[in-house]
């Protein structure tokens, strides 16, 4: 199976180590994913936002070609192409004023493209889109906070699936839809920050086509 792994912190993968002032755990769980589906014989294709330089403001010229289902961006393009070819879709990220970073919405925004990665259907009843992604099974979200999960569920209301499920992917026709949550980090021990990268390894080590952990599940 070939994933690709979508990294959004300004800190890049390198940070993945466990460095004082230069440590991301966003990007610890993303090694950490990479690491179990590698040793289970998958292909990942890592992009790296920040490490890119990804810009995530659209622009005008961005917009006239979107709606002539287009790219001028060859960074875009690159992003398409290697969509196009995965199998399985993973976002990394911390929750920043309770959603996702500029990048990942950026990435959204660009790369999702009218006519090349899903089209609207002018005369359906019901949902108007269709995915037109040839491979792609699934979509899961790796997001780290430090709002209490419970907080997070009832208080705000998850927004960040409705924006990345609901709002996004589930439109377009994507079924495997899996949300991996790991809360109020700043309030864990070394310990149970070491478990929950154990946890995501094993994960991606039992990926499959379908969902690798139930969606919506927030970890204590």
């Amino acid at each position: 199976m070939r994933v690709l792994l979508v990294l959004d912190h300004p800190y890049t993968l390198e940070s993945s180590q466990n460095v004082r002032h230069r440590r991301s755990f966003s990007a610890a769980l993303a090694a950490a994913a990479i690491r179990g589906a590698t040793a289970a014989g998958h292909e990942v294709d890592l992009i790296d936002l920040a490490a890119d330089g990804f810009n995530p403001a659209m622009t005008a010229d961005d917009l006239r070609a979107w709606r002539q289902s287009a790219v001028v961006d060859p960074v875009v393009a690159d992003y398409q192409r290697r969509l196009m070819e995965a199998d399985h879709l993973v976002f990394v990220f911390p929750v920043w004023w309770e959603a996702m970073p500029a990048a990942t919405k950026g990435f959204l925004d660009r790369v999702l493209t009218k006519g090349v990665v899903f089209e609207e259907l002018a005369e359906a009843k019901g949902n108007p889109f269709r995915n037109l992604m040839p491979r792609l099974a699934g979509v899961t979200v790796m997001s780290v906070m430090t709002t209490p999960g419970k907080v997070y569920r009832w208080w705000y209301r998850d927004p960040l699936t409705k924006i990345m499920f609901k709002g996004t992917f589930a439109k377009i026709g994507v079924k495997n839809l899996t949300w991996m949550n790991f809360d109020d980090v700043t309030a864990k021990t070394s310990k149970q920050r070491e478990q929950m990268l154990a946890d995501a390894e094993r994960r991606f080590g039992g990926l499959s086509l379908g969902p690798v952990a139930s969606a919506a599940r927030s970890r204590a």
